[in-house]
């Protein structure tokens, strides 16, 4: 049987994955038992509304459970409320300090690497496409950021923090997307397996630490095998605590390689809602840049990071000035990085400029919002956004109301 989740009694499975074909086939076929049952049961009784609701007021751990929560889902939380037991705290401090010393160089490979190797898997992209297309199309990135801040943060585990709730959520989120799918015949579960399946979980917890820092990497950045093992170690516990199998999760880097190579090789190729995905990073991108001049970087930097065949398929612009200018950027970097490693006062300037650029980036994403990753009830059209046209007429006060 697959174990899946932060089981606190379960362990890392003892022996090492084999990834063959038939072994990928097999999770095409797995969601995620646990939160799929909640999920289930809480469309079935009609209480998603009252969850989302509630749920809105728990966003911290150890925070006292809403009153009037059904049962089904206390017992999830309460379940899911604790990381694995397996966990090694010494390791997750070296990621956090791993993830202070680059924060904005994990951002950028997130942003420009990460997110277009997902788009560069057709399923992926369309299921994408169909469900975090929501009122602004950079929600999914909004999202994403946040959740690695709350990771990253040293109360990440501890009372008051708020990473294991928005686990917590995210974990139901995607059982609300199978069940919408499968619901409403809108996924072709014969041909691309189950929707947010393991094979797609474990590609995501992949592409969320491997492939940031393969990025680094070519970017020039200056990593300890220590502080990237460390970094790779708290995407697995993420993973476990999101629902990935234990027993097929990459349990290090050089197994996460072997998965990576293999599950590309699968599914790689071009789609529309990949072409569609890429145009809403670049155009969210350039407008979080000031002015015009600086807006070929965004996409002169995805093709750097993610290569030409991938950059062709999501048809990112070419432009033969920054293509070969942005190709300076490890040089660049280099120096920088060479500074903070010899000057403790280059090194305390270089953190808070990174600081900085990281709560600004994620300020413009989230537009100053808390994000409440609610369960959608419904997806209808683009997950429930309808297609009625804004109002954007200049607003302007009603009349006064006439003295009687």
């Amino acid at each position: 049987m697959t174990t899946t989740g932060a089981d606190p009694t379960a362990g890392p499975a003892p022996a090492a994955p084999v990834y063959t074909e038939e072994t990928l086939d097999s999770l095409r076929e797995v969601g995620d038992e646990l939160a799929d049952a909640t999920v289930a049961e809480l469309f079935a009784r009609g209480e998603m509304g009252k969850f989302n609701t509630l749920m809105r007021w728990f966003s911290t751990a150890g925070q006292d459970l809403p009153d009037g929560l059904p049962d089904v889902a206390r017992e999830y939380l309460e379940a899911t409320s604790m990381p694995p037991s397996w966990v090694d705290w010494g390791e997750m401090e070296r990621a956090r300090l791993f993830f202070i010393d680059n924060n904005v160089h994990i951002s950028t490979a997130l942003s420009f690497a990460s997110m277009p190797a997902c788009y560069v898997i057709p399923h992926v992209a369309k299921l994408l496409a169909a469900t975090h297309a929501l009122d602004y199309p950079s929600r999914r990135m909004a999202e994403t950021g946040q959740f690695t801040v709350y990771l990253m943060r040293p109360d990440a585990f501890e009372t008051g923090s708020r990473f294991i709730p928005a686990a917590q959520k995210v974990r139901l989120l995607h059982a609300s997307i199978r069940h919408h799918l499968r619901q409403e015949n809108r996924w072709d579960v014969a041909n691309l397996g189950t929707p947010i399946c393991q094979e797609d979980m474990i590609g995501g917890q992949v592409a969320f630490s491997l492939m940031v820092l393969d990025a680094m990497h070519r970017l020039g950045i200056h990593m300890s095998n220590e502080g990237a093992d460390a970094f790779y170690y708290a995407w697995r516990v993420v993973g476990a605590m999101l629902g990935c199998s234990l027993d097929h999760m990459p349990k290090d880097l050089e197994e996460a390689r072997l998965f990576s190579d293999l599950y590309l090789s699968r599914h790689m190729g071009p789609s529309e809602e990949g072409v569609r995905l890429t145009r809403q990073l670049i155009d969210l991108y350039e407008e979080v840049v000031p002015g015009t001049v600086f807006d070929p970087v965004v996409p002169a930097m995805i093709r750097y990071l993610i290569g030409d065949t991938a950059a062709d398929w999501l048809d990112v612009p070419r432009s033969p000035l920054w293509d070969s200018a942005i190709r300076t950027a490890p040089a660049f970097l280099g120096v920088l990085e060479t500074l903070e490693d010899n000057s403790p006062f280059a090194a305390w300037a270089l953190d808070r400029l990174g600081h900085f650029t990281s709560v600004f980036e994620l300020s413009a994403l989230t537009r100053g919002r808390v994000m409440q990753y609610a369960i959608p009830e419904q997806l209808k059209n683009e997950y429930g956004v309808t297609s009625a046209k804004p109002r954007l007429d200049r607003w302007a006060p009603p009349p006064l109301t006439p003295t009687l």
